[in-house]
């Protein structure tokens, strides 16, 4: 059976660095192949998150399985199959606060319809809270754990979703304006967290996620892909790398070039 080892073994081999670094981070959660220039943009941009494992990957995986499943199958089947693979993901990887938290939350999501009740973001996020720290009130002090806690109840509380009677170009701009939502919305809570923490606060921020954010659910299936298939034949794998490096070049471009610029972020 192949292990995480052995996947990111698989990009490495069909990937030149940066960008095997940077997969490995996004799909996995492995930092510590990321180049150091790249890593100090990450953390210039304030873009760091998306090379650690959070609620990110485990809403892309819950949306892509379920989606898939529900095509041929009961609710109840595909809900039980994806919280299933959402599981197996989660002790894959490691089960480390930030990814608890999303487990728990998409799992509270995919249950709730079929036992008549509906889920509210909110409540689901409150209970998940309390049941983590119920179990192990030690998270309490883990900065990966308050980062994602805080994050997820920032965008609850005002993120807001594209309406779907908007077309063209009125669609577009209320795309821009639910990225920037999204991002702000995340940061309300954390930028007093990261500033006391780390010393340093990201002004380009909004712009660069605005930029990059697109590219991560592409990236991480695409990545998922190429691990799993790379492993039963490289050549395969490879071939999807070509298609991958693109939306990765792009993601590192964007965060270097808007890292140069000045006041990009402010602190140590």
């Amino acid at each position: 059976m192949p292990t995480l080892s052995t996947f990111i073994d698989v990009i490495n081999r069909v990937f030149h660095e940066p960008h095997a670094g940077l997969l490995a981070g996004i799909v996995f959660g492995t930092k510590s192949s990321i180049s150091t220039e790249l890593y100090d943009a990450l953390v210039v941009t304030g873009t760091l998150h998306i090379a650690a494992l959070s609620g990110m990957n485990i809403t892309i995986l819950t949306k892509l399985f379920f989606s898939t499943f529900i095509l041929g199958l009961p609710r109840w089947i595909s809900s039980i199959l994806t919280i299933g693979v959402i599981v197996v993901f989660v002790f894959f990887v490691g089960p480390s606060p930030s990814v608890v938290r999303a487990a728990i939350m998409g799992s509270i999501t995919l249950v709730a319809p079929l036992t008549g009740r509906i889920s509210t973001a909110l409540i689901t996020w409150g209970i998940t809270i309390a049941n983590m720290l119920l179990f192990d009130v030690t998270i309490l002090g883990n900065i990966s754990f308050q980062l994602s806690a805080l994050a997820s109840l920032g965008m609850i509380l005002f993120s807001k979703s594209i309406p779907s009677t908007a077309t063209g170009g009125k669609k577009f701009v209320a795309w821009v304006k639910e990225e920037l939502t999204t991002t702000l919305s995340a940061q309300v809570f954390t930028i007093p967290l990261i500033l006391l923490t780390f010393g340093r606060i990201s002004l380009i921020s909004p712009i660069t996620n605005l930029l990059i954010g697109w590219t991560i659910p592409i990236i991480t299936i695409l990545g998922l892909c190429i691990s799993m298939v790379g492993w039963i034949w490289l050549p395969l794998g490879q071939l999807l790398a070509w298609v991958t490096w693109v939306f990765l070049e792009w993601l590192i471009q964007a965060v270097i070039i808007t890292s140069h610029i000045p006041l990009a972020s402010i602190g140590k």
